[in-house]
């Protein structure tokens, strides 16, 4: 095949607790300090005494002339079904030898990076590649090429699509870290933790500066000018880092369901997801459950349903937090998973089962609730593979956390080490620096189990609290930021409404496709033309559009796409949602009278 270029809470609550901070779907050199204009000085983030736009090809000096050997793609991070479904699109699969350091590429220190590339573009209509990222940070990109092509054949007939495993990730040269867990401290847990990793001498170098070398490093060697991208997620603030090294090898860029693209960390964005999870619970998922009140059996008012499910133990059980993070918050990467939510939230509600003490405990009850729940798809995923693939990813990586957090416990009460993949946390915590004040953390915990008390209970401090920096992303320049495209949907749980509308209003040639009333994280392509045709549109032809508001699709089993929250229009130039609604405000009240009487009654 030819894929050349073309020219040109309790005990057994902790088991679960931090696994709920979830993706994005972890002090070797102080930070650096903000980035100098990029046109007329070169980038202090950059510390490289390069130009001021560098050339990945140019600094990796003699790998640029590394033989690229082509060969079927495995997709090992997918199941064989989605896989072969995949290879459905002419693609190959390479290793390619990166510099460890970007800074110091001529230490002799390699990483390998897997990637894909699709051969379906028209030679007649070919504008260049377009890589994909899902997320995470940590999220196996190497299936997303072919499955971008296969999502929007529109956009294959004129770009190659390459999909990576980002360094550290998946078939990429991995970071794993190894430490000893401190039993009921979790914030010297974390602290250890954090040892652990910094003592593998990769981990200083798992951070997406060095990343997005590493893609301009794929544009080099395929002979490419230019890249275009997409990405979802953390995949945008991977995008938008790009970009402001790169910005005259960026092409069209659009950037769906953005974490706040302003900022020199990824802090503020985790800050505000917990408030939005609530927001998200309380004013479309408990909704949804009341107009669904004929299956569900629950009642037509969800304050009603919320204080059931508070009376029931809500968060603060054990099971409680295990139904959270296995179905509600997948759920709120896919609200195609409202369905199943709902049926364990009813199933909770009925049985009222007691607190769980241990591990074992809770797993007999998780059985006892699923034998009460009747099967419930999610889209019929094994006829719908397209749907598969945007559901696996943000759910494997919360469940990966899960596990890893239960292992986590085990091997402290036995005093023993745990290994675990390091690369989420070392993305997060080494791209600018975090907040490493205990007290600054142990208050972020109070106020949000005050004002988020749905998803209160499972927050911890971030690891993130004891991680030096290693490296913060420049500003955009005003004069050189290429055009970007941004998708927001108004209920995003993960990467709150309000970050892509402020990366949006702030950053230069940038228009904002706003989705009332969708909770969905990651929309494209959508399945509305005014969604869809804006994009491909864009991305086909340029130039921008302008700011577009788009409306939801409706949610599984009805008709029509429900009013939740305040209406956006699109008339409206600074669009002003608040993280707590009336209804949200209510819930909130509920719960801390019920609070007041269960401490009371003791």
């Amino acid at each position: 095949m030819n894929i050349a270029p073309k020219k040109r809470s309790s005990r057994a609550a902790r088991l679960t607790a931090v696994a709920a901070v979830g993706a994005l779907a972890v002090g070797l050199v102080p930070a650096s300090p903000a980035a100098a204009d990029p046109v007329e000085a070169v980038p202090a983030s950059n510390g490289r005494g390069h130009a001021a736009h560098p050339d990945a090809g140019v600094i990796a000096g003699e790998l640029l002339e590394q033989e690229i050997v082509w060969e079927d793609c495995a997709f090992p991070s997918v199941d064989a079904d989605t896989a072969a479904w995949l290879r459905e699109i002419p693609v190959s699969c390479a290793d390619i030898t990166v510099p460890r350091d970007w800074h110091n590429p001529d230490d002799g220190e390699t990483l390998t990076v897997r990637i894909s590339v699709t051969d379906t573009a028209d030679p007649d209509q070919y504008q260049g590649i377009a890589l994909v990222n899902p997320g995470g940070p940590g999220g196996n990109g190497l299936p997303w090429g072919a499955a971008m092509a296969h999502r929007s054949p529109e956009l294959a007939e004129q770009f190659n699509f390459i999909g990576f495993d980002p360094r550290g990730v998946g078939e990429s040269t991995p970071l794993i870290c190894e430490y000893h867990p401190v039993p009921d401290d979790l914030w010297e847990d974390g602290a250890s933790a954090v040892q652990g990793c910094l003592n593998n001498p990769l981990t200083p170098y798992i951070n997406t500066e060095q990343t997005v070398y590493d893609m301009d490093f794929v544009r080099a060697l395929l002979g490419e000018e230019q890249i275009s991208y997409i990405g979802y997620s953390y995949g945008t603030w991977l995008g938008n880092w790009y970009q402001a090294e790169f910005p005259e090898h960026s092409h069209r860029f659009v950037l769906d369901s953005a974490t706040d693209l302003t900022r020199k960390s990824l802090q503020e964005t985790w800050d505000l997801q917990p408030r939005s999870r609530d927001r998200q619970f309380q004013d479309m998922m408990l909704p949804y459950i009341a107009r669904q009140h004929e299956t569900y059996g629950l009642g037509e008012d969800p304050m009603a349903i919320r204080q059931a499910w508070e009376e029931a133990g809500g968060t603060r059980d054990p099971l409680g937090q295990l139904i959270t993070i296995e179905t509600i918050i997948p759920a709120m990467y896919t609200t195609g998973g409202y369905p199943a939510a709902a049926e364990l939230i009813t199933a909770f509600i009925a049985l009222d089962l007691p607190e769980a003490q241990n591990a074992e405990e809770l797993q007999a009850q998780l059985e006892t609730l699923l034998e009460a729940t009747r099967e419930v798809s999610l889209e019929d995923p094994e006829e719908n593979l397209d749907a598969r693939m945007t559901q696996q990813q943000p759910h494997a990586l919360v469940r990966e956390e899960a596990a890893e957090r239960v292992e986590r416990e085990q091997a402290a009460a036995e005093g023993t080490t745990v290994t675990f993949s390091g690369t989420f946390e070392a993305i997060r915590c080494q791209d600018g620096a975090w907040n490493h004040s205990r007290g600054h953390w142990d208050a972020w915990v109070a106020d949000l189990n005050s004002k988020a008390p749905f998803i209160g209970p499972l927050m911890s401090a971030p690891i993130c609290a004891h991680w030096p920096a290693v490296t913060e992303k420049s500003a955009p320049h005003q004069r050189t930021h290429p055009d970007t495209l941004i998708l927001q949907p108004e209920f995003d749980a993960t990467t709150p409404y309000e970050a892509g509308q402020r990366s949006a209003r702030l950053q230069p040639n940038t228009s904002l496709i706003t989705v009332n009333n969708e909770g969905t994280h990651g929309v494209f392509p959508y399945g509305t033309t005014c969604v869809d045709d804006a994009v491909e549109n864009y991305f086909r032809h340029g130039p921008l559009p302008g700011n577009i508001v788009c409306g939801a699709l409706p949610l599984p089993g009805e008709d029509v796409a429900y009013q939740v929250g305040g209406d956006i229009h699109q008339a409206q130039q600074n669009v002003q949602i608040k993280m707590r609604t009336d209804a949200v405000k209510e819930a909130n009240r509920m719960v801390r009278h019920m609070q007041l009487d269960e401490v009371h009654d003791q």
